[in-house]
Protein backbone atom coordinates (compact mmCIF):
# COMPACT_ATOMS: atom_id res chain seq x y z
CA UNK A 1 0.00 0.00 0.00
CA UNK A 2 1.23 3.11 -0.85
CA UNK A 3 1.03 5.86 1.47
CA UNK A 4 0.10 9.33 0.42
CA UNK A 5 2.08 12.15 0.65
CA UNK A 6 0.63 13.59 3.70
CA UNK A 7 1.40 10.62 5.79
CA UNK A 8 4.81 10.61 4.33
CA UNK A 9 5.93 14.11 5.38
CA UNK A 10 4.03 13.52 8.66
CA UNK A 11 6.29 10.24 9.41
CA UNK A 12 9.47 11.44 8.44
CA UNK A 13 8.22 14.60 11.18
CA UNK A 14 7.61 12.02 13.87
CA UNK A 15 11.01 10.03 12.39
CA UNK A 16 12.57 13.51 13.46
CA UNK A 17 10.97 14.02 16.77
CA UNK A 18 12.32 10.53 17.59
CA UNK A 19 15.60 10.83 16.56
CA UNK A 20 15.82 14.53 18.36
CA UNK A 21 14.26 12.90 21.48
CA UNK A 22 17.00 10.62 21.31
CA UNK A 23 19.47 13.27 22.89
CA UNK A 24 18.11 14.58 25.76
CA UNK A 25 17.53 10.62 27.11
CA UNK A 26 20.99 9.51 26.37
CA UNK A 27 23.42 12.12 25.56
CA UNK A 28 25.60 13.73 28.57
CA UNK A 29 26.15 17.01 26.46
CA UNK A 30 23.91 19.93 27.57
CA UNK A 31 23.86 21.60 24.08
CA UNK A 32 22.41 18.45 22.61
CA UNK A 33 20.15 17.50 25.42
CA UNK A 34 18.50 21.48 24.77
CA UNK A 35 18.62 21.06 21.25
CA UNK A 36 16.80 17.77 21.68
CA UNK A 37 13.78 19.02 23.44
CA UNK A 38 13.60 21.90 21.79
CA UNK A 39 14.05 20.27 18.25
CA UNK A 40 11.63 17.31 19.17
CA UNK A 41 8.85 19.71 20.27
CA UNK A 42 8.98 21.47 16.68
CA UNK A 43 9.25 18.31 15.23
CA UNK A 44 6.45 17.26 16.73
CA UNK A 45 4.32 20.81 15.79
CA UNK A 46 5.18 19.81 12.35
CA UNK A 47 4.04 16.40 12.35
CA UNK A 48 0.50 17.57 13.50
CA UNK A 49 0.57 20.43 11.01
CA UNK A 50 0.86 18.67 8.19
CA UNK A 51 -1.33 16.03 9.44
CA UNK A 52 -3.44 19.08 9.24
CA UNK A 53 -2.89 19.67 5.64
CA UNK A 54 -0.82 23.25 6.85
CA UNK A 55 2.09 22.64 5.10
CA UNK A 56 3.86 26.08 5.81
CA UNK A 57 2.92 26.08 9.33
CA UNK A 58 4.87 22.62 9.83
CA UNK A 59 8.05 23.89 7.96
CA UNK A 60 7.97 27.17 10.25
CA UNK A 61 7.38 24.93 13.48
CA UNK A 62 10.34 23.03 12.26
CA UNK A 63 12.69 25.98 11.98
CA UNK A 64 11.43 27.72 15.04
CA UNK A 65 12.15 24.60 17.21
CA UNK A 66 15.19 23.23 15.93
CA UNK A 67 17.17 25.44 14.71
CA UNK A 68 15.80 29.35 15.56
CA UNK A 69 14.89 28.85 19.73
CA UNK A 70 17.97 26.41 20.39
CA UNK A 71 20.84 28.13 18.25
CA UNK A 72 19.95 31.62 20.22
CA UNK A 73 19.21 30.57 23.12
CA UNK A 74 22.98 28.80 22.73
CA UNK A 75 24.63 31.90 21.36
CA UNK A 76 23.05 33.98 23.74
CA UNK A 77 23.86 31.99 26.61
CA UNK A 78 27.27 31.08 25.35
CA UNK A 79 26.64 27.32 25.45
CA UNK A 80 27.74 25.47 22.43
CA UNK A 81 30.37 22.19 21.84
CA UNK A 82 34.11 23.32 22.32
CA UNK A 83 34.84 23.71 18.79
CA UNK A 84 33.35 27.42 18.60
CA UNK A 85 35.67 28.56 21.31
CA UNK A 86 38.35 27.25 19.23
CA UNK A 87 37.33 28.78 15.88
CA UNK A 88 37.01 32.02 17.73
CA UNK A 89 40.54 32.01 19.38
CA UNK A 90 42.07 31.30 15.99
CA UNK A 91 40.19 34.45 14.49
CA UNK A 92 41.83 36.70 17.71
CA UNK A 93 45.11 35.00 17.66
CA UNK A 94 45.22 35.84 13.75
CA UNK A 95 44.39 38.70 14.19
CA UNK A 96 47.23 39.60 17.08
CA UNK A 97 49.71 37.41 15.52
CA UNK A 98 48.67 36.60 12.40
CA UNK A 99 49.17 32.98 13.90
CA UNK A 100 46.46 30.58 14.14
CA UNK A 101 47.54 27.58 16.44
CA UNK A 102 48.43 27.84 19.99
CA UNK A 103 52.23 26.52 20.73
CA UNK A 104 52.72 23.61 22.33
CA UNK A 105 49.31 22.60 23.39
CA UNK A 106 49.19 20.79 26.30
CA UNK A 107 45.69 19.60 26.49
CA UNK A 108 42.84 19.30 23.97
CA UNK A 109 40.84 22.68 24.59
CA UNK A 110 44.17 24.10 23.08
CA UNK A 111 44.21 22.06 20.01
CA UNK A 112 43.28 23.59 16.28
CA UNK A 113 42.40 20.70 14.40
CA UNK A 114 41.48 22.97 11.54
CA UNK A 115 43.08 24.50 8.41
CA UNK A 116 43.61 28.00 8.56
CA UNK A 117 41.18 29.31 6.98
CA UNK A 118 38.56 28.24 9.60
CA UNK A 119 40.34 31.45 11.61
CA UNK A 120 38.24 33.80 9.19
CA UNK A 121 34.77 32.67 10.79
CA UNK A 122 36.31 33.46 14.54
CA UNK A 123 37.67 37.28 13.31
CA UNK A 124 34.32 39.09 14.11
CA UNK A 125 34.61 37.78 17.78
CA UNK A 126 37.87 38.98 17.55
CA UNK A 127 37.00 42.52 16.21
CA UNK A 128 33.68 43.00 18.21
CA UNK A 129 35.60 42.35 21.73
CA UNK A 130 34.60 40.52 24.62
CA UNK A 131 34.81 36.46 25.70
CA UNK A 132 31.22 35.82 25.40
CA UNK A 133 30.05 36.11 29.19
CA UNK A 134 28.45 39.56 29.98
CA UNK A 135 28.49 41.22 26.64
CA UNK A 136 25.43 42.49 25.55
CA UNK A 137 23.57 40.76 23.26
CA UNK A 138 23.99 42.64 19.97
CA UNK A 139 28.12 41.22 20.59
CA UNK A 140 27.10 38.16 21.11
CA UNK A 141 24.69 36.97 18.45
CA UNK A 142 27.26 38.99 15.74
CA UNK A 143 30.63 37.31 17.58
CA UNK A 144 29.45 34.11 17.69
CA UNK A 145 31.22 32.18 15.17
CA UNK A 146 28.27 29.64 14.89
CA UNK A 147 26.35 32.51 13.58
CA UNK A 148 28.98 33.07 10.30
CA UNK A 149 29.26 29.59 10.00
CA UNK A 150 25.14 28.97 9.58
CA UNK A 151 25.71 32.16 6.97
CA UNK A 152 28.29 30.46 5.00
CA UNK A 153 26.23 27.37 4.44
CA UNK A 154 22.61 29.24 3.75
CA UNK A 155 24.71 31.66 1.45
CA UNK A 156 26.25 28.74 0.13
CA UNK A 157 22.99 26.56 -0.75
CA UNK A 158 21.34 30.00 -1.76
CA UNK A 159 23.66 30.17 -4.37
CA UNK A 160 24.36 26.68 -5.61
CA UNK A 161 20.32 26.81 -6.26
CA UNK A 162 20.62 29.62 -8.29
CA UNK A 163 23.66 28.31 -10.65
CA UNK A 164 21.39 24.81 -11.05
CA UNK A 165 17.75 26.11 -10.58
CA UNK A 166 18.08 29.79 -11.96
CA UNK A 167 16.16 31.02 -15.34
CA UNK A 168 14.43 27.81 -17.20
CA UNK A 169 15.37 25.87 -14.29
CA UNK A 170 13.71 27.31 -11.16
CA UNK A 171 11.46 26.55 -8.84
CA UNK A 172 10.47 22.37 -9.21
CA UNK A 173 11.30 21.82 -5.13
CA UNK A 174 12.22 25.29 -4.03
CA UNK A 175 10.50 23.98 -0.52
CA UNK A 176 13.28 21.76 0.25
CA UNK A 177 16.27 23.82 0.67
CA UNK A 178 14.03 25.06 4.10
CA UNK A 179 13.37 21.56 4.51
CA UNK A 180 16.72 20.69 4.42
CA UNK A 181 17.82 23.44 7.10
CA UNK A 182 15.39 21.99 9.26
CA UNK A 183 16.43 18.66 9.40
CA UNK A 184 18.67 16.85 12.08
CA UNK A 185 21.19 16.79 9.55
CA UNK A 186 21.65 20.63 9.27
CA UNK A 187 19.69 21.79 12.91
CA UNK A 188 21.79 20.16 15.04
CA UNK A 189 25.51 21.16 14.25
CA UNK A 190 24.35 24.55 13.43
CA UNK A 191 23.09 24.86 16.68
CA UNK A 192 25.69 23.38 19.06
CA UNK A 193 28.73 23.77 17.06
CA UNK A 194 28.27 24.72 12.75
CA UNK A 195 32.05 24.12 12.05
CA UNK A 196 31.53 21.39 10.07
CA UNK A 197 28.50 23.63 7.84
CA UNK A 198 30.63 26.17 5.65
CA UNK A 199 32.64 22.93 4.42
CA UNK A 200 29.43 21.42 3.29
CA UNK A 201 28.05 24.75 2.13
CA UNK A 202 31.10 24.86 -0.14
CA UNK A 203 31.27 21.84 -1.56
CA UNK A 204 27.70 21.80 -2.85
CA UNK A 205 28.37 25.36 -3.99
CA UNK A 206 31.44 23.76 -5.69
CA UNK A 207 29.36 20.58 -7.59
CA UNK A 208 26.84 23.18 -8.53
CA UNK A 209 29.10 25.29 -10.10
CA UNK A 210 31.17 22.59 -12.22
CA UNK A 211 27.57 21.50 -13.34
CA UNK A 212 27.13 24.36 -14.76
CA UNK A 213 30.27 25.27 -16.11
CA UNK A 214 31.75 27.59 -13.85
CA UNK A 215 35.21 26.19 -13.50
CA UNK A 216 36.64 29.04 -11.76
CA UNK A 217 33.84 30.08 -9.38
CA UNK A 218 34.33 25.83 -8.52
CA UNK A 219 37.70 26.41 -8.33
CA UNK A 220 37.51 29.00 -5.86
CA UNK A 221 34.46 27.21 -3.88
CA UNK A 222 36.99 24.28 -3.65
CA UNK A 223 39.82 26.16 -2.41
CA UNK A 224 37.51 28.04 0.67
CA UNK A 225 37.11 24.61 1.42
CA UNK A 226 40.25 22.78 1.27
CA UNK A 227 41.24 25.93 3.53
CA UNK A 228 39.08 24.79 5.90
CA UNK A 229 39.72 21.19 6.99
CA UNK A 230 41.93 18.38 4.53
CA UNK A 231 38.69 16.22 4.45
CA UNK A 232 37.60 18.76 1.54
CA UNK A 233 40.44 17.16 -0.89
CA UNK A 234 37.73 14.74 -1.97
CA UNK A 235 35.40 16.94 -3.54
CA UNK A 236 38.53 18.74 -5.64
CA UNK A 237 38.55 15.02 -7.52
CA UNK A 238 34.69 14.80 -7.85
CA UNK A 239 33.91 18.23 -9.49
CA UNK A 240 37.12 17.75 -11.56
CA UNK A 241 35.85 14.97 -12.90
CA UNK A 242 32.36 16.47 -13.50
CA UNK A 243 33.80 19.21 -15.64
CA UNK A 244 35.98 17.10 -17.24
CA UNK A 245 32.97 14.15 -18.20
CA UNK A 246 30.81 17.32 -19.26
CA UNK A 247 32.99 20.03 -20.43
CA UNK A 248 36.16 18.66 -21.28
CA UNK A 249 39.90 19.00 -20.30
CA UNK A 250 40.41 22.59 -20.04
CA UNK A 251 37.65 23.53 -17.65
CA UNK A 252 38.32 20.84 -15.83
CA UNK A 253 42.30 21.76 -15.47
CA UNK A 254 41.38 25.42 -14.85
CA UNK A 255 38.88 24.41 -12.35
CA UNK A 256 42.17 22.20 -10.44
CA UNK A 257 44.56 24.95 -10.82
CA UNK A 258 42.55 28.06 -9.52
CA UNK A 259 41.37 25.06 -6.50
CA UNK A 260 45.26 24.51 -5.84
CA UNK A 261 46.42 28.37 -6.13
CA UNK A 262 43.72 29.37 -3.53
CA UNK A 263 44.55 27.06 -1.47
CA UNK A 264 47.90 27.88 -1.50
CA UNK A 265 47.25 31.20 -0.80
CA UNK A 266 45.05 30.71 1.91
CA UNK A 267 46.72 27.97 3.92
CA UNK A 268 50.13 28.63 2.73
CA UNK A 269 51.05 31.76 5.25
CA UNK A 270 50.04 30.06 8.35
CA UNK A 271 51.90 27.02 7.42
CA UNK A 272 55.25 29.03 6.45
CA UNK A 273 54.65 30.41 10.11
CA UNK A 274 53.79 27.15 12.30
CA UNK A 275 54.68 24.26 10.07
CA UNK A 276 55.15 21.91 13.37
CA UNK A 277 51.86 23.15 14.91
CA UNK A 278 50.05 22.89 11.54
CA UNK A 279 51.19 19.23 11.33
CA UNK A 280 50.31 18.22 14.87
CA UNK A 281 47.19 19.40 15.22
CA UNK A 282 45.49 19.57 11.94
CA UNK A 283 47.03 16.14 10.78
CA UNK A 284 48.64 14.50 13.77
CA UNK A 285 45.83 14.87 16.45
CA UNK A 286 42.26 13.97 14.47
CA UNK A 287 44.17 10.85 13.22
CA UNK A 288 45.21 9.81 16.89
CA UNK A 289 49.01 10.20 16.77
CA UNK A 290 49.43 13.17 18.85
CA UNK A 291 51.20 13.38 22.70
CA UNK A 292 47.06 14.05 23.52
CA UNK A 293 44.56 12.28 22.38
CA UNK A 294 41.53 13.23 20.58
CA UNK A 295 37.95 12.91 21.44
CA UNK A 296 36.66 11.92 18.63
CA UNK A 297 36.05 8.43 19.62
CA UNK A 298 32.87 6.97 18.26
CA UNK A 299 33.29 3.17 18.09
CA UNK A 300 33.52 3.40 14.39
CA UNK A 301 35.74 0.47 12.34
CA UNK A 302 38.82 2.49 11.94
CA UNK A 303 39.06 3.53 15.63
CA UNK A 304 38.03 0.28 16.71
CA UNK A 305 41.08 -0.85 14.53
CA UNK A 306 43.10 1.51 15.49
CA UNK A 307 42.66 0.69 19.55
CA UNK A 308 44.52 -2.85 18.77
CA UNK A 309 47.61 -1.93 18.42
CA UNK A 310 50.36 0.24 16.00
CA UNK A 311 49.71 -2.67 13.57
CA UNK A 312 45.51 -1.99 14.17
CA UNK A 313 46.72 1.94 13.44
CA UNK A 314 48.51 1.18 10.22
CA UNK A 315 46.04 -1.30 9.37
CA UNK A 316 43.19 0.98 8.99
CA UNK A 317 45.10 3.54 7.57
CA UNK A 318 45.95 1.03 4.32
CA UNK A 319 42.78 -0.09 4.11
CA UNK A 320 41.71 3.92 4.47
CA UNK A 321 44.28 4.14 1.09
CA UNK A 322 42.74 1.92 -0.87
CA UNK A 323 39.04 2.84 -0.22
CA UNK A 324 40.69 6.54 -1.85
CA UNK A 325 41.93 4.41 -4.47
CA UNK A 326 39.00 2.64 -5.37
CA UNK A 327 36.79 5.59 -5.41
CA UNK A 328 39.53 7.98 -7.62
CA UNK A 329 39.41 4.86 -9.74
CA UNK A 330 35.73 5.02 -10.25
CA UNK A 331 36.01 8.51 -11.14
CA UNK A 332 37.86 7.54 -13.96
CA UNK A 333 36.00 4.83 -15.21
CA UNK A 334 33.19 6.19 -14.39
CA UNK A 335 32.92 9.87 -14.06
CA UNK A 336 29.76 11.31 -12.74
CA UNK A 337 27.79 13.79 -15.31
CA UNK A 338 25.14 14.99 -12.94
CA UNK A 339 24.92 16.85 -10.04
CA UNK A 340 23.16 13.91 -8.35
CA UNK A 341 26.26 11.49 -9.43
CA UNK A 342 28.72 13.70 -8.12
CA UNK A 343 26.98 14.47 -4.69
CA UNK A 344 26.83 10.59 -4.33
CA UNK A 345 30.08 9.70 -5.28
CA UNK A 346 31.46 12.32 -2.94
CA UNK A 347 29.18 11.40 -0.49
CA UNK A 348 30.88 7.40 -0.58
CA UNK A 349 34.11 8.84 -0.75
CA UNK A 350 33.65 10.83 2.51
CA UNK A 351 31.85 8.29 4.53
CA UNK A 352 34.24 5.65 3.60
CA UNK A 353 36.65 8.13 4.84
CA UNK A 354 35.26 8.86 8.01
CA UNK A 355 34.55 4.84 8.92
CA UNK A 356 38.04 4.06 8.27
CA UNK A 357 39.86 6.80 9.95
CA UNK A 358 41.66 6.31 12.95
CA UNK A 359 39.36 8.42 15.12
CA UNK A 360 36.26 9.52 14.36
CA UNK A 361 32.14 10.49 15.28
CA UNK A 362 29.11 9.30 14.50
CA UNK A 363 28.21 13.24 13.76
CA UNK A 364 30.76 13.59 11.04
CA UNK A 365 28.38 11.20 9.03
CA UNK A 366 26.00 13.81 8.71
CA UNK A 367 27.95 15.53 5.80
CA UNK A 368 27.71 12.95 3.37
CA UNK A 369 23.66 12.94 4.23
CA UNK A 370 23.53 16.47 3.49
CA UNK A 371 25.29 16.17 0.39
CA UNK A 372 22.91 13.52 -1.31
CA UNK A 373 20.06 15.22 0.08
CA UNK A 374 21.02 18.51 -0.72
CA UNK A 375 21.57 17.25 -4.91
CA UNK A 376 17.67 15.91 -4.46
CA UNK A 377 16.22 18.89 -3.50
CA UNK A 378 17.88 21.05 -6.42
CA UNK A 379 16.86 18.53 -9.04
CA UNK A 380 13.35 17.53 -11.08
CA UNK A 381 12.59 13.92 -9.95
CA UNK A 382 13.91 12.11 -13.42
CA UNK A 383 15.80 14.77 -14.45
CA UNK A 384 19.11 16.28 -13.85
CA UNK A 385 20.83 19.08 -14.22
CA UNK A 386 23.77 18.66 -17.19
CA UNK A 387 26.03 20.24 -19.37
CA UNK A 388 26.61 19.34 -22.92
CA UNK A 389 28.68 16.97 -23.43
CA UNK A 390 31.42 19.29 -25.82
CA UNK A 391 32.87 22.14 -24.41
CA UNK A 392 32.92 23.43 -28.01
CA UNK A 393 28.78 24.06 -27.54
CA UNK A 394 28.00 27.87 -28.56
CA UNK A 395 25.11 30.16 -27.95
CA UNK A 396 21.97 29.83 -29.76
CA UNK A 397 22.00 30.56 -33.88
CA UNK A 398 25.65 28.31 -33.76
CA UNK A 399 28.60 31.04 -33.19
CA UNK A 400 31.50 28.98 -31.90
CA UNK A 401 33.37 30.33 -28.67
CA UNK A 402 29.98 31.09 -27.10
CA UNK A 403 29.86 29.83 -23.25
CA UNK A 404 28.58 26.66 -22.93
CA UNK A 405 24.89 25.97 -22.71
CA UNK A 406 23.12 24.16 -19.94
CA UNK A 407 20.51 21.82 -21.15
CA UNK A 408 18.09 19.49 -19.58
CA UNK A 409 18.49 15.58 -19.28
CA UNK A 410 16.68 12.22 -18.52
CA UNK A 411 19.02 10.68 -15.76
CA UNK A 412 18.85 7.02 -17.26
CA UNK A 413 21.62 5.60 -19.03
CA UNK A 414 24.83 7.08 -19.46
CA UNK A 415 24.00 10.44 -17.73
CA UNK A 416 23.19 8.08 -14.35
Amino acid sequence: MTLSRTARWTTGWLFAAAWALSFPLFSTLGPHRLWGWCAAAGYLGAAAATALGRRRTALAAALLGAVAVPLLWLVLTGRGQSEVAVIERSGRLLLESGRVYVDGPAHVGEYTPYLPGMALLGVPRALLGGDGSGDGWAVRLLGDARIWCAAALIGCLWAARRLLTGGPFGGPRRGLLPVLVASPVVALPLAVSGVDLPLAGLCCLALAAAASGRPALAGAALAGACALKWTALPAVAVAVALLAACRGGRPAVRCARVAAGGTALLVLPGALLQPVELWRQVFAFPTGRAAVPTPASSPLPGHLLAELGPWGWYLTVGLLVVAGLAVALSLFARPPRTVVAAADRLALGLTLAFLLAPAGRFGYLALPVLLAVWARSVTVPGVSRVVAGSSRVGPPGGRPGGRPQARNERSGGHFA
